[in-house]
């Protein structure tokens, strides 16, 4: 089975349905945040923490996920962790007040680190740079199927049975998932696809010694362009955790929708948007990189420059339409971005360093995105939430220019794997 070429397209639909639960059951409590406000007495501050914790922890536990990812076998990591948060989503349903909250949120959090440098470090295995960033996309529509999935059930499961039955529909399915698979998922040789890569084109053997600890995470941050792209990630996560997190909320409040209505319509439009903007920005990056270097980190600065734009107008306008014009506009180029968030990375990065560098990125990234959850709930009630929403538009122009400036300055040159500083 190792050797079957449809292999490793089954892997990444099986990943694709790790991924699923890996989202729908991070999102599901944004769209119950105003009943949960109602019953336990919570501020938009205390909420945007119940938000953040989920985060801080994620991005705490990391580096260490990475690290770990790079030295045991990845099937146990993803599998174990699926299980895991799957639990813990179950447990959620059991909270009575916020203290219960921020711990369940944060032990999720430390769960569902160690999905991501473990299955894209195994995904990396898989497929190599002809056909990664189509894998990666693939695998990456499975993030706004999960949002959509958790956003919208968990509304309309609120409505009908209260705001915890969701809880246990998607811990359970997920737990029952990662049991199956099990039996399914083989784990690659580290470096597979670079080694058949190298057999195709008569080159030497790669070699993948594993590195120290501490000289892995300095290797990664050495390199110009790994720095760049944790500064574009950071300033992408901030913006779409502001999204995730408050825009159900936004929208109840603002357009008076019910819990049903606002946790659809906070999720369906963007989400499906950037299913097709991921699946663009993975053919056009995969071409563009046979080109050039640097060609997947140019479809991603397309998406970030030609998102900002449909930011702005999605907090400024008090028109339906134009909101879900906006919401489109944004989804879709946020995907063209985020089809390669880690196909870039794994091009400037060394096999063997592959889920240690998802890590520390996931790490770093993830603080920003906490960081956004926290500010909206302190901002919104002083400046607006209209006003805090459409300001992130800035934030999408500066990074988006970063990685065109990092582009012309750092990815110049044939290799694969980039030359370190």
């Amino acid at each position: 089975m190792m050797n079957n070429r449809n292999y490793k397209w089954w892997v990444v639909g099986m990943l694709w349905f790790v991924c699923f639960f890996n989202y729908a059951d991070r999102q599901a409590i944004f769209s119950v945040f105003e009943p949960i406000k109602g019953e336990m007495g919570l501020s938009d501050t205390q909420l945007g923490i119940v938000g953040a914790s989920f985060m801080w922890v994620y991005a705490a536990a990391a580096p260490l996920a990475g690290l770990i990812g790079d030295r045991f076998t990845r099937k146990t990591l993803i599998l174990g962790g699926l299980i895991f948060w799957s639990l813990v989503t179950i447990s959620t349903a059991f909270a009575q007040n916020y203290t219960h909250l921020v711990i369940i949120r944060a032990l999720e959090g430390f769960g569902e680190a160690f999905y991501f440098p473990a299955s894209m470090a195994l995904l990396s295995d898989y497929h190599g740079h002809e056909t990664r960033s189509r894998a990666m996309a693939i695998h990456q529509s499975s993030v706004y199927a999960g949002t959509i999935a958790g956003g919208s059930v968990a509304g309309i499961m609120a409505d009908m049975y209260g705001w915890r039955s969701s809880f246990y529909l998607f811990g359970w399915f997920g737990a029952i998932l990662g049991v199956v698979l099990i039996f399914m998922l083989k784990e690659p040789v580290r470096g597979q696809s670079e080694r058949d890569e190298a057999v195709e084109n008569t080159h030497a053997a790669l070699d993948l010694k594993q590195p120290e600890l501490l000289s892995s995470m300095w290797e990664i941050l050495k390199t110009p362009m790994v720095r760049i792209l944790i500064v574009v990630f950071v300033g992408a996560n901030f913006v779409a955790m502001i999204f995730l997190t408050w825009m159900p909320t936004y929208l109840k409040r603002t357009f008076q929708m019910s819990l049903s209505m606002a946790g659809v319509s906070a999720t369906i439009y963007l989400q499906i948007a950037s299913v097709l903007g991921v699946i663009t920005g993975g053919i056009l990056a995969d071409r563009l990189r046979k080109k050039r270097i640097g060609g997947r980190m140019m479809a991603q600065a397309l998406g970030l420059l030609a998102g900002a734009p449909f930011i702005f107008l999605t907090g400024w306008t008090l028109s339906i339409p134009a909101l879900v014009l906006a919401m489109i506009g944004f989804g879709y180029f946020k995907g063209m971005y985020d089809a390669n968030i880690w196909a870039s990375l794994h091009d400037v990065v060394r096999p063997e360093r592959r889920a240690t560098a998802v890590g520390l990125m996931n790490s770093i990234g993830w603080l920003g995105g906490g960081l956004g959850s926290y500010a909206i709930g302190v901002a919104g009630p002083i400046y607006g939430m209209s006003a805090s929403l459409s300001a992130n538009s800035v934030v999408y122009l500066l990074v988006g220019t970063v990685m065109v400036l990092g582009i012309r300055a750092y990815m110049r040159g044939p290799n694969l794997i980039a030359r370190e500083a």
